[in-house]
């Protein structure tokens, strides 16, 4: 690969390695991602990595690729992290409420409340949960899910979030059954693992290693 072509790919590949690319964020390297997708995709294999993309929905990033049986795994570039179990939640039940808007025939951006979505973890609270504490937990909640790149703050309305349509793609099958293991110990030992922490379920990372 010549100079001229390593410096043609830094570009997309520094930003898809630091995060999700978003086509309505930076419209100049997403054209990049697209024109230089076959090449970026044989670039970041050497890493482990596979590239994702939906040019419909108007998204990158990049996934880890999980070795095949009988294949040595390699490092992986960056340590796998962990949501805590409430952020774990939020994401499951915002996922919900994309396929929910999605079946209804609605295929715009879904946009919804700080107390909608305080509503959609109240069901799975204690009863006797503090209402101002939980608040500010979805609120930590929310700050993490629009860290990795999951929920957007409207500018216009600091307490309206756009649920990102990587949500769908990111929560697959493998990503439930774990968090669904995780949400009964979190069940079973009264909301809090052995460490007295809040029970975390597997992030993969969509801003570093997984993204």
């Amino acid at each position: 690969m010549s100079r001229a072509e390593v410096a043609e790919l830094s570009v997309p590949v520094i930003n898809l390695l630091k995060g999700v690319v978003y086509r309505e964020q930076d419209e100049a390297v997403w054209q990049t991602v697209l024109n230089l997708q076959a090449a970026i995709q044989d670039y970041v294999a050497v890493l482990g990595l596979e590239l994702i993309l939906d040019e419909a929905e108007g998204y990158a990033w990049l996934r880890s690729v999980e070795a095949a049986e009988g294949e040595a795994p390699l490092p992986r570039l960056m340590a796998r992290r962990q949501l805590p179990y409430l952020s774990s939640l939020l994401l499951a039940l915002l996922c919900r409420k994309l396929v929910e808007s999605d079946s209804g025939g609605d295929a715009g951006k879904l946009v919804l409340s700080r107390d909608e979505i305080v509503e959609l973890v109240r069901v799975f609270r204690p009863q006797s949960a503090n209402e101002a504490r939980l608040s500010d937990q979805v609120g930590q909640s929310l700050g993490r899910l629009e860290e990795s790149g999951f929920v957007r703050r409207l500018k216009s309305d600091d307490q309206r979030w756009e649920i990102r349509r990587i949500v769908r793609t990111f929560v697959d099958a493998q990503w439930l059954s774990e968090f669904n293991q995780r949400l009964e110990a979190y069940r079973l030992g009264d909301g809090r693992d052995g460490a007295g922490r809040e029970a975390g379920a597997r992030e993969d990372s969509v801003r570093k290693d997984e993204a």
